[in-house]
């Protein structure tokens, strides 16, 4: 078992990773919220046959009442009529203020269930249980919670932090080798902010199987990584704008393409590679630094290019939660495992854009 912990005073609490831990989580939850009864579980229709029935009996054996509420999987349904709905069942479950709810599934679960945890009778207990490789590494830690709207990613969201996140590794089997790869972009977002060495070791790696036999370190790895960092900065103002290397390009992908033709790791991939490029010609990141980014991705069947224009760019762009008045904080490489933060005036953007 490997625990990691994140220090925020009174907020603080344990990321657990330890494969098999699904069967007994129960347990583990009633020792955390021993005044809690009811705990309703929010999971999508792809997570939910695979592994619903599997945590309800848990949670059951604990002594807890369940009520399972599923949504239709996908990018698509992070919005505020599915929040609506999720409310709807909560209410529906009779869910108290000493109850809890537990996000069971990927990056979009996660984020949904914590905005409907943070806002439903202001605020209920809440847990991360990831299934994805990019949930477990990234978007399950930290407190940022969130839907989409017609103009932009995360445009409607909150801080708020779980009480725990407990990570099961073996879940990663049943992931579809796609979603397992579009984890990794994200893997590969660490190693070039802030860790070189894990940035080799996935240099190093040549196979799907070889990943998955070292996926409990890696997991460590990038959740102490983002820990420390939100330690630091836990409302986004400094630092941890370092996470969101690639994010900037990467969402106007999405959004672009209507968020059905790449998914998250796949559009933060080509924005690590096409802004690097841009920010090597401008003299800011070593040479060659780009096309070893883009090596590694398409290593892993990862797209590095996009058929988009510099306008659709900056049209995805222009809400971008980066943003400050006429100003954009980009996130640069001065080299892998070395990154910093640019302020850059959103007239001058057109410099960083492919």
């Amino acid at each position: 078992m490997r625990n990691v912990h994140v220090d925020l005073g009174s907020k603080s609490y344990d990321i657990v990773i330890d494969r098999g831990l699904l069967p007994h989580v129960g347990s583990r939850i009633k020792t955390l919220l021993p005044k809690t009864e009811k705990i309703a579980v929010i999971t999508d229709s792809n997570v939910g046959p695979l592994y619903a029935s599997l945590l309800q009996e848990s949670l059951e054996n604990a002594g807890f009442s369940v009520a399972m509420l599923t949504f239709t999987a996908g990018e698509a349904s992070k919005n505020l009529q599915t929040l609506g709905t999720l409310y709807d069942g909560l209410a529906a479950a009779g869910l108290t203020r000493s109850d809890a709810l537990i996000a069971l599934g990927g990056g979009v679960t996660g984020d949904m269930g914590g905005l409907a945890a943070a806002t439903f009778l202001r605020g209920i207990s809440f847990i991360q249980i990831p299934t994805s490789l990019l949930a477990t590494v990234d978007s399950s830690v930290g407190g940022k919670v969130a839907v989409d709207l017609s103009g932009g990613k995360n445009l409607v969201g909150a801080f708020y932090q779980p009480k725990a996140v407990f990570i099961d590794p073996d879940l990663l089997k049943t992931l579809p080798i796609r979603y397992l790869h579009d984890g990794l972009a994200e893997v590969i977002k660490y190693g070039c902010i802030m860790d070189k060495e894990l940035f080799v070791m996935l240099e190093k790696i040549q196979s799907d199987e070889e990943l998955l036999n070292h996926v409990d370190e890696i997991i460590e790895i990038c959740c102490n990584i983002k820990a420390r960092i939100v330690e630091h900065d836990e409302f986004d103002t400094g630092e941890r704008m370092l996470l969101n290397f690639g994010h900037t390009l990467g969402h106007a992908v999405e959004k672009t393409f209507h968020f059905d033709r790449y998914s998250h790791g796949e559009g933060v991939g080509i924005g690590m590679v096409l802004l690097t490029r841009q920010s090597e010609e401008l003299g800011l990141t070593e040479r060659g630094t780009a096309d070893r980014i883009a090596a590694l991705l398409q290593k892993f069947q990862l797209p590095i290019a996009v058929d988009m224009r510099r306008d659709d760019f900056l049209q995805a762009i222009a809400l971008d939660k980066k943003k400050r008045g006429s100003h954009l904080t980009l996130i640069l490489l001065k080299e892998i495992g070395n990154s910093f933060l640019q302020n850059v005036a959103f007239h001058e953007l057109t410099r960083y854009l492919p």
